[in-house]
């Protein structure tokens, strides 16, 4: 989610953000990503990186390894002239309480955290670019979902994956009507 005002008044996600500029159209922004990983057999990953250019101030990101995918202008940050304070990883699910009820729309692969690998959907390496421009092991984790019974997360730490989470539920089940 694209955030130009530090939440105070815009929000969009993918290409219904204005002013993204998309250099690679290798990449379909939004479109589905495969292989997918499923419970109990193969597991894929892949990397994005947003970083800020530090000659021209536009908000570069790439996926893989160094696949280019576009940039944000300089321009559309008013909060994010000099750095990010915060940086926020995980997922969203839309709930409009069809018939009065919790959504059944599942987050990750509808597993919760605690499943861990193989099961529960991860973010893992989840690092931030420091004042010298170096990728550097996020720090100070916070976690938060709104309501456990439906979605959860447990944030991780160690040599292979640095800072990682799981996360991930069903949606509507008995313990989230």
């Amino acid at each position: 989610m694209q955030q130009s005002d530090a939440y105070r008044a815009t929000g969009c996600y993918n290409l219904l953000c204005a002013g993204f500029i998309q250099t690679n159209n290798r990449i379909a922004i939004g479109a589905a990503i495969s292989p997918v990983s499923s419970p109990g057999s193969g597991q894929y990953d892949i990397t994005i990186l947003v970083w800020k250019d530090p000659k021209l101030g536009n908000w570069w990101m790439s996926f893989g390894d160094s696949m280019l995918v576009g940039y944000w202008p300089a321009e559309l940050f008013t909060h994010l002239s000099d750095r990010a304070t915060m940086v926020e990883w995980g997922g969203e699910v839309v709930n409009m309480r069809p018939n009065g009820e919790h959504t059944s729309t599942q987050m990750g692969s509808g597993r919760f955290a605690g499943s861990g690998f193989g099961k529960a959907s991860y973010f893992r390496n989840l690092e931030v670019v420091d004042a010298d421009n170096s990728l550097v092991s996020a720090q100070a984790i916070a976690t938060l979902a709104e309501n456990t019974k439906c979605y959860d997360i447990r944030s991780f730490s160690n040599a292979d994956w640095g800072a990682y989470f799981y996360f991930g539920g069903p949606g509507n089940n008995p313990q989230c009507p």
